[in-house]
């Protein structure tokens, strides 16, 4: 027997209570048969106005996550995806590394994560030199730019936007990200990636990528196309940028 609506795969997200992009995101980049059930790391203090009050977020998702994976796990998922991307780059490889042994040691599923997804989209494009933008503090961005540099691109800039709390990420205008793409860009830069689940890119990196002429690679939707290839699923998705309608 298989589930009525998620007969083809079930997804457990893992996000931050705090976080109103990423779900609404990836409800609108499914496709039939593939069910997305999140569930929430509590964030009881969301402020980010500093680089302490930053690691003080990642602490309290150490401490929340291993509850957040055994709650999701009650669906009986048949894979993982992190609705988050800041702890996926903390640490750099290495630290990419732990935290996803760290959820398939919890869940016994494999995972996708935004770090890795994004690798992944920028080798296929070719890419060697990209530009970033994020909604953290310098020792987020500091982290970024480890994470990419040991994997062996070249971060020719990168836009932190300083974002004062977890919540507010999701306030930022999109006239301020585009702002901030053409900040990042320029005519050495291969690939634009905008990390933080709760920052609205996916719409406008579609439209990015046809007035910049290059890839420009939403982590929400690099996140989805990694969990469904994965899993065998092919199918194309309009609206969320080349990767998913292309590759």
């Amino acid at each position: 027997m298989t589930d009525a609506l998620g007969w083809r795969r079930k997804f457990g997200v893992i996000a931050p209570s705090t976080n109103t992009i990423v779900e609404p995101d990836f409800y609108r980049m499914t496709v039939p048969g593939v069910t997305a059930h999140f569930s929430r790391i509590h964030i009881r203090d969301q402020d980010l106005s500093s680089d302490g009050n930053f690691e003080n977020l990642l602490t309290q998702i150490r401490d929340e996550i291993g509850g957040a994976c055994e709650r999701v796990l009650t669906c009986e998922p048949d894979y993982m995806v992190m609705g988050m991307s800041a702890e996926t780059f903390w640490g750099g490889v290495e630290g990419n590394r732990q935290f996803v042994a760290q959820i398939k040691a919890i869940t016994g599923l494999e995972v996708a994560t935004g770090a890795e997804a994004c690798e992944r989209a920028l080798r296929l494009y070719g890419a060697r030199r990209i530009g970033v933008v994020t909604p953290y503090q310098p020792i987020g961005d500091t982290n970024v730019v480890q994470f990419f540099s040991e994997i062996g691109f070249e971060v020719a800039a990168i836009e932190g936007l300083k974002c004062p709390t977890a919540v507010s990420i999701a306030h930022v205008p999109e006239d301020e990200l585009r702002r901030a793409l053409l900040a990042v860009d320029g005519p050495d830069v291969d690939a634009l990636v905008q990390c933080g689940t709760n920052l609205s890119m996916v719409g406008l990196a579609d439209e990015a990528e046809r007035w910049l002429g290059k890839p420009v690679i939403a982590i929400n939707a690099a996140t989805w196309w990694m969990a469904l290839r994965e899993n065998g699923i092919t199918d194309k998705v309009y609206g969320a940028g080349s990767l998913l309608r292309e590759h």
